[in-house]
């Protein structure tokens, strides 16, 4: 079996929107808000990073939980691996990507548009100004028990999960 190595990252600027600026959020540690309204159907940011082939990816985040294991403040174990299709991720871990502060929430008022590649957040309705920028992350039905949710919104589910599986949640319990 070959050896998976992720390549080095060079360190870039972080990116900049003139929508956003991040301050801590009451969903969890830090949040993207709007610098000022955003219109429906406005590209918020680009959510950037490496381009990982699947395997990279995996390890990546086999990495990130292994930090979090050893680290007694539990500053890390955040994984920030964005799908793109079915072989390649982005590594939003790094530096430069803003965009990783956006948080989930059941109640969205923003979503990930994945175009020739690229990874962008869109506004799904008009946003005001100061409003926390949110969407849903989209995790699959397999591990849904390992990412609770804390957004607080009045449809939130309890888990930060793709909708179109939330009507499983019922016949879960």
């Amino acid at each position: 079996m070959p050896t998976v190595k992720i390549p080095k990252y060079r360190k870039r600027k972080p990116v900049k929107s003139p929508y956003l600026i991040i301050r801590k959020s009451k969903i969890a540690g830090r949040g993207g808000f709007a610098k000022k309204d955003i219109l429906k159907e406005t590209t918020i940011i680009e959510y950037v990073g490496p381009k990982l082939t699947k395997p990279q990816a995996d390890l990546r985040a086999d990495q990130i939980f292994e930090a979090a294991e050893k680290d007694p403040a539990g500053q890390r174990g955040y994984v920030y691996v964005f799908e793109i299709n079915s072989r390649h991720d982005i590594d939003g871990s790094v530096s430069w990507n803003t965009a990783k502060w956006i948080n989930h929430s059941c109640s969205p008022n923003a979503e990930a548009v994945i175009d020739r590649g690229r990874i962008y957040l869109e506004a799904i309705r008009d946003i005001k100004k100061g409003e926390e920028i949110t969407y849903n992350y989209g995790y699959g039905w397999a591990c849904y028990k390992e990412h609770p949710c804390r957004c607080g919104s009045k449809n939130c589910v309890k888990f930060i999960l793709e909708k179109r599986h939330w009507w499983r949640l019922k016949k879960a319990k």
